[in-house]
């Protein structure tokens, strides 16, 4: 016993860390920035303040812009190249001198001062500066209205408006004295040949240039101290606000991930134990029951660890509103009970309130919903109590919502719409609470109502055969499935379970229904056999019909009622019988007695009861409220003295109540009239 005990405790404790160590092992280690904000609309915190010296970024446009215009404004470079000029005008000056001494009218300059003329002219538009006209197209297009022109490393400004292309240089030139001369003189020149760029783009001396520039653009666009107010209580947060406080946000992850980590993780090492650890006491003091089985910690500790271990992941990309917390209650209370949901339902909203934002707000949203939830749904036998709960549950996070909204605005145009919109995701999610019971259903071996209704049907496989092979064992069933779901309603035990229980109860009576008094029809094959081979084919329905729920996958509640309901009783019929046969004999008990074990729950007890009072009520001689209570105390209070009740929690007054209940319905069953009384005579 002493093993076992230390086994299970060793169960409770290694659950407890594993379920501790995934969350810590997912949660954040920075301290998070709790604070929601949005532009255009208010504070809904308290004035923040800063708690250290942080520089104000630009936003990222206004950044990019500047850069665009610090780079603009630099002037592209040149190089004018000075040998071209003279090359030129050297060439110019041995054609034309050569073709005035030949006296050639047609192919050189004869009158000096034209000659001098066009050669002054070239030796302008080459000080100007002739680019090539691709590159004049490209300063005119982006509205260049100056370059830096460099000469013999020196670097100075000039107006691109001075600048020639090769075909304005050469208008510029055939322009000279062309009044004068005549311009048919001129184009004998063949000016042309001594028309060439002299400025050359220096590409990666402007891009440099340019980086610069760019560079020596500020990040930042001001500074806020240690201790300065950033943003009051229901402040509008408009663009300056939100790129200070975006700034800020930054500077608090940067400063917390470089300091403070192990703090954090202590930190929450300690809050997540001890909030684990008010689960288990819980369970310890109030739920016993839950403790002892393993499929119901497990379970707890997946919900326990689910939530949180999501909202962890999730934090970061979409908003945990949309997440159904409230799913866990909702499963829980179909499984295990209401004051369970809720306790499993707060230590998960308070841990996963160590990591979202605005965490007073998540707290009372979640608990308002889960309440809601939980009072919504006593039990779930049927798919439209479901929407029925979602909407409630919708109804319950926009009014808490609202009225929320309410203190913290001062302008009821201020309120945040999009949160009813997340509202309304996280309730269409909450619907996947069905097919996801049906998961939890096979992983934690549980039945839900719904599976109980299921196999309720009559009409399914093994009752319709029950009802077929042996009616007055059906009948009986039917019976005792009512009187159990009375007796359950009376006591507030599990109606529904208590019933499909009854139903399956006797179903080993298949193998042999003609042994069984209730289907017999006047002949009795006990009667060919010795009492304690009569007793075992009696007691073998119970074996009998656990094999038949293992071959039909009736879940584990189910197969407790077949085991239970006889307990560790005896066939007292035939017991009876062979001790009266054997005076004076040592009798081997166990060859009449039930293999159990006894009833552990107080569902399984009713039906104990049900079973036998109902079994006993056919063999009244007449039904009278004397014979029917008489018969009602007897029965279950053999079964009290024997010790059937020592291990499930009925009460001394629950069996009181369950006592009344038996008598009245079997009055109801019976027609009873009241025995009158006989007159004295005198």
């Amino acid at each position: 016993m002493k093993n076992q005990r230390a086994k299970q405790i060793i169960r409770w404790v290694l659950t407890a860390l594993a379920t501790t160590a995934l969350i810590i092992l997912c949660f954040p280690r920075e301290k998070s920035f709790t604070y929601d904000f949005a532009l255009g609309k208010p504070w809904r915190h308290a004035q923040l303040t800063a708690a250290w010296d942080f520089a104000v970024e630009k936003t990222d446009d206004v950044f990019k812009r500047e850069r665009d215009e610090a780079a603009a404004r630099i002037q592209p470079y040149y190089t004018l190249d000075p040998s071209v000029v003279t090359v030129v005008t050297d060439s110019f000056d041995t054609a034309n001198r050569s073709r005035l001494q030949t006296g050639d009218i047609s192919t050189a300059l004869r009158d000096k001062k034209i000659y001098y003329a066009v050669l002054g002219k070239l030796e302008e538009v080459y000080r100007d500066g002739i680019i090539a006209t691709d590159d004049l197209e490209s300063l005119q297009r982006d509205s260049v209205s100056r370059i830096k022109v460099i000469i013999a490393n020196r670097a100075s400004e000039r107006d691109v408006s001075t600048l020639r292309s090769v075909r304005q240089a050469y208008d510029a030139v055939m322009q000279a004295d062309s009044s004068t001369y005549g311009i048919t003189l001129l184009r004998a020149s063949n000016i042309n040949a001594y028309i060439r760029p002299n400025l050359t783009y220096e590409q990666e001396k402007t891009n440099l240039a340019r980086a610069d520039a760019m560079d020596a653009v500020p990040r930042n666009k001001g500074l806020v101290q240690a201790g300065q107010k950033i943003i009051g209580n229901g402040d509008i947060v408009d663009e300056d606000a939100y790129q200070t406080l975006l700034s800020y946000r930054k500077a608090w992850n940067r400063h917390n991930d470089s300091a403070g980590s192990e703090l954090t993780l202590f930190g929450q090492i300690l809050i997540v134990t001890l909030l684990i650890l008010a689960l288990i006491v819980y369970l310890a003091r109030y739920r016993k029951d839950y403790v002892r089985r393993p499929n119901c910690y497990l379970f707890l500790a997946t919900q326990v660890a689910l939530f949180p271990v999501v909202a962890a992941l999730l934090v970061n990309t979409v908003d945990v509103m949309v997440i159904p917390f409230v799913m866990a209650p909702l499963i829980i209370r179909v499984f295990l009970d209401s004051r369970t949901a809720f306790v499993t339902h707060l230590v998960i909203v308070l841990i996963t309130s160590l990591i979202v934002p605005e965490p007073y707000l998540f707290v009372l949203l979640q608990l308002m919903a889960g309440l809601a939830a939980i009072f919504s749904l006593s039990e779930l036998t049927e798919r439209s109590q479901l929407f029925r709960s979602t909407f409630i549950v919708l109804l319950a996070y926009c009014i808490v919502f609202f009225g929320y909204e309410l203190i913290v605005l001062n302008d009821l145009g201020q309120m945040d719409r999009t949160m009813y919109l997340r509202f309304l995701i996280g309730a269409a999610l909450l619907l996947f609470t069905y097919p996801l019971m049906y998961l939890y259903e096979k992983l934690f071996h549980f039945t839900s109502n719904v599976t109980l209704v299921e196999l309720s049907n009559i009409n399914g496989r093994l009752l319709r055969t029950l009802s077929e092979e042996a009616p007055g064992t059906f009948n009986h069933s039917m019976q005792v499935a009512n009187l159990a779901a009375a007796a359950s309603n009376s006591i507030g035990a599990n109606s529904q379970l208590v019933r499909t229980g009854a139903l399956y109860h006797d179903i080993g009576k298949l193998e042999n229904p003609a042994f069984f008094t209730e289907n017999q029809a006047g002949n009795n094959p006990h009667d060919n056999l010795p009492f304690d081979q009569s007793a075992q084919i009696i007691i073998d329905h119970v074996n009998h019909g656990l094999k038949l729920a293992e071959k039909y996958h009736l879940p584990e509640a189910i197969r407790q009622f077949i085991r239970t309901h006889h307990g560790r009783s005896k066939a007292k019929y035939f017991y009876i019988s062979y001790c009266n046969a054997h005076p004076g004999e040592a009798v081997d008990e166990s060859l009449f007695t039930y293999p159990g074990p006894n009833p552990d729950t107080a569902e399984t007890a009713l039906l104990m009861m049900a079973d036998a009072v109902e079994a006993s009520s056919r063999s009244l001689k007449e039904y009278t409220e004397e014979s029917i209570a008489a018969l009602v105390d007897r029965i279950i209070d053999a079964q009290t003295a024997e010790g059937c009740f020592r291990d499930c929690p009925l009460t001394y007054r629950d069996i009181q109540t369950v006592k009344s209940v038996f008598k009245e319905k079997l009055r109801t069953i019976y027609h009873t009239r009241i025995s009158y009384p006989e007159l004295k005579k005198e």
